[in-house]
């Protein structure tokens, strides 16, 4: 018995180690490679430098007071239509107490002169009537007596204008009321009833007391990078995306490139302005951001291949086209315009090609009976 127990070991050992040498010899078979192909197809072709900014309008002004007080009272809220000259506010002047007291100083001196001199016109003039004195010497007396008239309504002006800022004369005129000073929208009423406000001077701007803007006439302004810049000119069109505005494309041009760059997070960015053709349907807000496309070059529908089946050496692109059940053979092509995604075709292969997805492939798995994906070209 030992000899047949010895004999079926053997036996099993040897089946075991057979059994590993085939496992092992499959396992080392490269399974086949199986690529995937494409067809090329037509479509429009568009090159394009995009820039990012907002849409504003182009004349957009900032209404501040001529004269300082407190707001008395407010006539519009932002989203108003105005005209040129509508009051938009009035002012309360709080005068000066120190000029107050000089204003009504004046009035009252004016007042003691007028009555000196009225008292020495009247008194000559009856000398003149009775031809005591010259009509030459009764003109100083008349002069000086108009000159106290004069004077007297100066200096009552002088305190309504520190009181009031109006005078007689000039009641329509008066810089109490502020008024708009272009047609348009208002964009903005940043102050309240009972808010103190400062004049505009020539050491400070003054408070702002609405902001106005004309929204029939509408610009981009934004920025593009400096390796983009230069392919740039003035009137090429622009089509531009908001944000807000889905499902919408409006058409612009280019009227303004920066000849100056700034620094913005390490590069050099330059400003564009370009006039925006608006649309009936649709209403563009102060400040929407905007995408712009800016179109360098363009073609229409032509035949175009994804730039992931192109090949390049030293002779130039070229594919590998399918001439027999995963048989390729090398073909040069000839490519024109490109998006960076797909590049026009000129020459070399035509729509009936199958070309080798060369950067992916898949492998053929025995036991599972399909196929998995795979990345990078196979060796």
């Amino acid at each position: 018995m030992k000899p047949f127990f010895r004999t079926a070991i053997f036996i099993l050992l040897f089946l075991v180690l057979l059994a590993t040498l085939v496992f092992i010899y499959k396992r080392s078979q490269k399974k086949p490679v199986i690529y995937e192909t494409h067809t090329i197809s037509k479509s429009d072709i568009v090159r394009k430098v995009v820039a990012t900014g907002s849409v504003v309008p182009e004349k957009q002004i900032e209404i501040t007071p001529k004269i300082s007080g407190v707001i008395e009272s407010i006539n519009v809220e932002a989203g108003d239509m105005v005209s040129k000259g509508d009051i938009l506010a009035r002012i309360a002047i709080v005068p000066n107490m120190i000029n107050q007291n000089a204003a009504e100083s004046r009035v009252r001196q004016a007042e003691i002169n007028l009555d000196d001199s009225q008292r020495e016109y009247e008194r000559n003039k009856k000398l003149v009537e009775n031809d005591v004195i010259s009509e030459v010497e009764f003109q100083q007396f008349k002069l000086r007596y108009n000159s106290a008239l004069e004077e007297v309504q100066a200096a009552k002006d002088n305190l309504l204008l520190i009181k009031k800022g109006v005078t007689q004369k000039t009641k329509s005129q008066t810089n109490t009321l502020i008024r708009s000073t272009i047609n348009g929208m208002v964009l903005d009423v940043p102050i309240k009833e009972g808010t103190s406000v400062i004049e505009s001077n020539n050491f400070n701007n003054g408070t702002i007391v609405a902001e106005i803007a004309d929204m029939s006439k509408m610009i981009f302004e934004g920025v593009v990078d400096e390796s983009e810049v230069d392919k740039l000119k003035l009137n090429m069109p622009i089509r531009l995306t908001v944000g807000a505005i889905e499902n919408k494309e409006f058409k612009a041009n280019i009227t303004y490139i920066s000849p100056k760059g700034s620094e913005v997070d390490g590069s050099i960015q330059f400003d564009i302005k370009a006039t925006v053709e608006l649309l009936d349907d649709a209403f563009i807000r102060a400040g929407y951001s905007a995408n712009a496309n800016i179109i360098i070059d363009e073609r229409k529908d032509v035949w175009v291949i994804n730039e992931g089946l192109l090949q390049f050496d030293e002779k130039g692109a070229f594919v590998e086209v399918e001439i027999a059940e995963q048989v390729f053979e090398k073909r040069y092509i000839k490519t024109g315009l490109s998006d960076g995604i797909n590049a026009e075709i000129l020459s070399g292969i035509d729509e009936n090609d199958n070309i080798k997805q060369w950067d992916v492939s898949t492998t053929y798995d025995d036991k599972k009976g399909k196929s998995k994906a795979r990345n990078g070209r196979p060796h």
